[in-house]
């Protein structure tokens, strides 16, 4: 994207009555990504409009940001959003512990033929 449809595409996003941002911390880890990342966050904290932000990061780590850039974004979520914890099974180690048993069946079959 151009400066400017990036830009606007940002501003864009203030138009919708509630934003979600899924998975933050799964971003790369680049000057770049971090800006693009605070520019979304900071349009949205200046909107006052409705945030929700999923992530796995651990509260304590957004609220000890290693460094000035996580600081800024995450100052502004913690300012706009209230943490919810969810926990349960992890549905994704169950699906795989299922694929593995289906191959290991597979092996097994293929091994006696």
């Amino acid at each position: 994207m151009f400066a400017e449809d990036r830009a606007a595409f940002i501003t864009s996003l203030d138009d919708y009555s509630l934003l979600i941002i899924d998975d933050l911390g799964v971003e790369r880890n680049t000057e770049y990504a971090m800006e693009q990342m605070f520019t979304v966050i900071d349009s949205r904290y200046r909107s006052k409009k409705p945030l929700i932000v999923t992530t796995n990061l651990k509260l304590e780590k957004i609220k000890n940001p290693p460094d000035l850039a996580h600081a800024r974004i995450y100052d502004r979520i913690l300012e706009r959003c209230a943490p919810v914890l969810f926990s349960g099974k992890n549905f994704r180690e169950e699906g795989a512990m299922a694929t593995k048993a289906a191959a290991k069946e597979i092996v097994r079959k293929d091994n006696k033929i």
